[in-house]
């Protein structure tokens, strides 16, 4: 703490007055003599602690010496010393004051040069750590979009959350015209939540689609930005503006999008056949020698809920490993493409839908 004068006074920036100060200063003014001891004894204060406090009143002019040959002491009206009193403060406040709009001013050039530089010097890979920053970043990248958005969103279920906060931003792009379409799993329209959000966005002219197996989150806008889930940091993302790697993963999205079926409520496709066209995307997957693991998550599913279908369809099969599954698939013909009657339908009938 750096003590400041002001005329024959001198106060802290950081001083406050004590509660002995304050009690002091208060018998002083009432009683308008100097009387330590009695202070001390209608105080409860220590004589030492009243001569400390004395003194600061002294050195801070809040009390004041009479004539020459008066040896009493007065209390000084806090009005007149107030403004001496706190002008250290003030001075140094206002010059923090002035450090921060110059730091503010200098954060705010870095802020414009970095943007031009990357606007120059495209960033072709940017790797952005935080959930919170990647939102800030998907709502800039939503505010600039001008023509056209997708997205793939894997896994069954979206938290209400984040359906209502994806519900304002969409609907403010589709005010725009822009074009919306995205991609989930199948298992999404057991979703209620889903389902409502769908419905909504639809009648405001957004397109949804499911499959069975998505690679992977990818949102793009305008065919230019790409936003990805982090391999190594789930919270984060990537995000890619090279083009030819943006043209790329805009023709996957393409490719999936015109294989996959228009999104509805699962129970007006009907249970068992959704049912049985699930376990049959199953049936495809154990057959290449994927694990449960890659196969819940190309799916969109629980880990839990896929082991159960597998141990559904490897029953319905009367298989007792996945050896004598997959022999037994390739004898019944079950994943011919032509092949929708015989072992498919029972084994498609074995596992519940409302699993998915």
């Amino acid at each position: 703490m750096v003590d400041q004068g002001i005329g024959d006074n001198v106060i802290g920036v950081g001083d406050t007055l004590s509660a002995e100060n304050v009690a002091v200063y208060r018998w002083l003014a009432l009683h308008g003599q100097l009387d330590p001891a009695r202070i001390a004894e209608e105080t409860g204060l220590d004589e030492t602690v009243v001569s400390g406090a004395v003194s600061y009143l002294l050195r801070i002019g809040l009390v004041e010496r009479g004539g020459v040959g008066d040896g009493q002491l007065r209390a000084v009206n806090p009005a007149r010393v107030a403004a001496v009193a706190t002008a250290p403060m003030e001075r140094a406040i206002a010059q923090q004051e002035a450090r921060l709009n110059v730091l503010r001013d200098q954060f705010a050039q870095l802020a414009a040069d970095y943007d031009e530089g990357r606007h120059s010097v495209a960033t072709d890979v940017e790797r952005i750590p935080g959930l919170t920053q990647v939102r800030d970043a998907l709502t800039r990248a939503a505010a600039n979009c001008r023509e056209d958005m997708v997205t793939v969103q894997p896994g069954g279920t979206r938290p209400p959350e984040v359906l209502q906060d994806a519900l304002h931003r969409d609907s403010q792009m589709l005010a725009r015209g822009v074009r919306m379409r995205t991609l989930y799993h199948h298992t999404a329209r057991f979703n209620g939540p889903s389902q409502a959000y769908v419905a909504r966005m639809s009648a405001l002219g957004g397109e949804y689609r499911t499959a069975h197996q998505l690679a992977g989150r990818l949102i793009m806008f305008d065919r230019e930005l790409a936003f990805m889930t982090d391999h190594d940091n789930r919270l984060g993302a990537v995000v890619v503006r090279e083009p030819s790697v943006v043209h790329y993963l805009y023709e996957v999205f393409e490719q999936t999008w015109s294989q996959a079926q228009p999104f509805s409520d699962a129970a007006a496709d009907g249970l068992e056949a959704v049912a049985k066209d699930l376990d049959r995307t199953i049936l495809r997957l154990l057959a290449t020698g994927l694990k449960d693991e890659t196969i819940a998550r190309r799916l969109g599913m629980s880990l839990r809920t896929t082991r159960k279908h597998i141990s559904d369809m490897m029953q319905a099969l009367g298989a007792e490993s996945r050896f004598q599954a997959g022999v037994a698939v390739g004898t019944g013909g079950l994943l011919d493409d032509d092949g929708d009657d015989g072992g498919g339908g029972e084994a498609g009938s074995s596992a519940s839908a409302g699993q998915a």
